[in-house]
């Protein structure tokens, strides 16, 4: 007895990669040495494997079993090493998944996909940005960056993936594979008691992952419009100017009543006809090509790019590098694609 308690507190002790070796060697040592016992009883490896590894898992059919008294003997001694084996390794592997589900839980695991969506710090707007990615594109993969202790987001869930860092050192972006993220969002970290700190606090990130990954699409919130110029001589590609968008939509609301609902519509994929953009093909030479083939299909062209003067423009050609923009619904714009 005491010399199986010692066996099974060696094998716990061994490592990982030695054990699961170990293990299968010895599965086939057994397979071999049970068929050279009784080669006529099991007739092929293949059947001496089976009783072999119904043996070490204690099923044990019957429908395999040694006959002689040799061969009687070494499958009882292969059933006392072989089930504490076989126990330990599965055990191992149980325990492997339970350090993984926690390391996940944890943010300590390293995002490997590509082109996925890296939003810095959580909050009620980093909670709502997932709710429109994921209704927009069920296939992106969303990396959430935070110093909380553990995951504010559904670790089963595929699609998102939680980083535990401060985000003001490099490693931290280097976790969430920025080299080949798609693009980052930075939203205004809120525990800040100052609007310029909270942009200065931005404004580093900024710098950090301008030099990580210059080719990602950059997306800031700013809260003080003079701090505008900074963010473009890092060359942060789009910024959101988060208190003045909300005062001047108040201001058109109370102009144009009901102005805000389309809005809402085209700044969400959840409410509505919704903005997109499309690529140019090539039989549409202008843009008013474009605007009746598109109009024809149940969208609007109505911009390209910042020119929102389209339908004053039908008759120039488009350019190459044109970024079209259309109103339609969701429908309309699989069929347009």
């Amino acid at each position: 007895m005491q010399f199986f308690l010692k066996l099974g507190l060696n094998l716990i002790k061994m490592r990982n990669l030695t054990l699961i070796l170990s293990t299968g060697i010895f599965i086939l040592l057994c397979t071999v040495i049970i068929y050279t016992l009784e080669p006529e009883t099991f007739e092929s490896l293949l059947n001496s494997f089976y009783f072999v590894m119904t043996t070490f898992s204690t099923v044990g059919y019957g429908d395999y079993s040694p006959v002689t008294m040799t061969g009687k003997l070494f499958a009882v001694v292969m059933y006392l090493i072989g089930i504490g084996l076989l126990g330990v390794v599965i055990g191992k592997i149980v325990d492997a998944f339970s350090i993984f589900k926690r390391k996940k839980e944890e943010g300590k695991l390293n995002y490997l996909k590509k082109n996925h969506i890296i939003i810095v710090g959580w909050s009620k707007k980093t909670e709502a940005a997932i709710d429109e990615i994921v209704s927009t594109n069920q296939n992106v993969g969303i990396v959430i960056i935070d110093t909380l202790p553990h995951s504010p987001i559904d670790v089963g869930d595929e699609q998102l993936h939680y980083i535990q860092g401060d985000p003001n050192e490099e490693e931290t972006f280097l976790r969430a594979n920025i080299e080949h993220a798609a693009s980052v969002i930075i939203f205004a970290d809120n525990t800040l008691p100052d609007a310029g700190l909270k942009d200065a606090k931005t404004l580093a990130l900024s710098i950090i992952i301008e030099r990580l990954a210059p080719h990602v699409h950059t997306t800031v919130e700013i809260l003080v419009e003079k701090n505008t110029a900074n963010f473009a001589h890092v060359k942060v590609d789009e910024y959101i100017l988060s208190e003045n968008t909300i005062s001047r939509l108040a201001v058109r609301s109370s102009i144009y009543k009901g102005v805000s609902k389309i809005y809402r519509q085209l700044i969400s994929r959840q409410h509505g006809e919704d903005l997109y953009q499309i690529t140019s093909k090539k039989n549409w030479v202008t843009y008013r090509d474009a605007f009746d083939e598109l109009l024809e299909s149940g969208a609007t062209l109505i911009a390209d790019g910042e020119k929102l003067d389209i339908n004053r423009r039908l008759e120039e050609q488009i350019p190459e590098n044109a970024e079209l923009y259309v109103i339609c619904d969701h429908e309309t714009y699989q069929s347009i694609m």
